[in-house]
């Protein structure tokens, strides 16, 4: 994945079947729709664009595109209603030329493998004012996990959501009890669209494929995640950032999506990681690794500027890597272990 080594996750019909009728279901597909399939079906999320859409009777265009406007222009033609894109995507979808009138033909959109920042939110609703936006967050080990009706984007653009259907979302404290309602803990995932296992990986299988708590309302196996989340008081979910990612500062544990959504606000990059150095006295330092929108220098300048009056001092980055182009995975989202392993060698 976008993490890591790559592993293969074993689907049992039943999970793609139920993977399907919950996303038809509440994107409320129509057999009018035709949906534009960007993505590449060996990516969990790509693969169910065409199962869902066939799902509803509606009608699926694969596309293996060269430059954003082949998407605009691929709209167009085939009348689309119903587009699914990953956040680089979304990033360079939304800097092509749209015809009002081929924007409007937009229904819906969609949104996972990473989250939208309030501003691409913001942007996106302008562009594509005709459609309704889906965030959604999802495990390729458990399917989709929650979505965000388009009711409550405007109020809540940085939430994960809700739980789709057939699934079983839980915030899990490290003792394995229920975290209250604005407590950080661990998503854990059970219910049908579990996964069968890691292919031909037992030990890793038996690392993330678990019992499920014992006040889990399914039972039976759950995906442990790895990734810190928290419910609030209307119970949309809100990611914090995985475990295995968080920065580790002079003592404090920092979320790596905190510091790219602070770094993004602003407008002077495109795009960001953000991830920990080693570093002897502090244990680790705050890298950032971006795009810019225009000169580097002028928004490294501008950045520093506008984070010291926003951040506390122990979340201020230590350095800036600026890039023409962040790598991305087949999936076409941000290939973070590649970014991090290219700024330590």
């Amino acid at each position: 994945g976008s993490t890591g080594r790559p592993k293969g996750v074993m689907l049992s019909h039943a999970n793609l079947w139920l993977g399907a009728i919950s996303v038809a279901h509440y994107l409320a597909l129509t057999p009018d729709d035709v949906t534009l399939c960007v993505l590449p079906f060996s990516f969990d999320y790509g693969q169910n664009q065409l199962f869902s859409s066939w799902a509803a009777g509606a009608r699926a265009v694969p596309l293996d595109y060269l430059t954003p406007q082949d998407v605009v222009k691929a709209v167009a033609r085939h009348d689309v209603t119903t587009l699914a894109g990953v956040p680089p995507l979304w990033a360079s979808l939304l800097e092509a030329a749209w015809p009002d009138d081929v924007a409007a033909r937009l229904r819906r959109v969609t949104n996972s493998g990473g989250a939208l920042t309030p501003a691409m939110v913001d942007r996106m609703r302008a562009r594509f004012a005709a459609a309704a936006i889906y965030p959604m967050y999802g495990l390729t080990e458990a399917f989709r996990s929650t979505y965000l009706p388009p009711a409550l984007v405007a109020a809540h653009p940085a939430s994960m959501g809700r739980a789709i259907p057939f699934a079983d979302v839980m915030v899990v404290r490290a003792d394995g009890t229920q975290a209250a309602m604005g407590e950080a803990g661990e998503l854990v995932h059970a219910g049908p669209l579990i996964a069968q296992g890691y292919w031909r990986d037992p030990a890793r299988t038996a690392e993330r494929f678990r019992p499920a708590p014992i006040w889990s309302a399914t039972g039976g196996i759950a995906v442990w995640s790895g990734d810190t989340v928290m419910q609030d008081a209307n119970g949309l979910f809100h990611f914090i950032g995985r475990a295995d990612e968080m920065i580790k500062s002079l003592g404090n544990r920092i979320s790596p999506t905190e510091i790219e959504e602070a770094v993004l606000r602003g407008g002077e990059v495109a795009e960001a990681v953000a991830y920990g150095r080693d570093d002897p006295a502090r244990g680790q330092v705050i890298v950032v690794a971006a795009r810019a929108q225009g000169d580097a220098s002028v928004a490294e300048q501008a950045l520093r500027k506008r984070l010291r009056a926003e951040l506390p001092n122990f979340m201020q980055p230590e350095a800036y890597e600026w890039h023409d182009a962040l790598p991305r995975n087949a999936n076409g989202k941000l290939d973070r272990a590649t970014i991090r392993q290219g700024m330590r060698s």
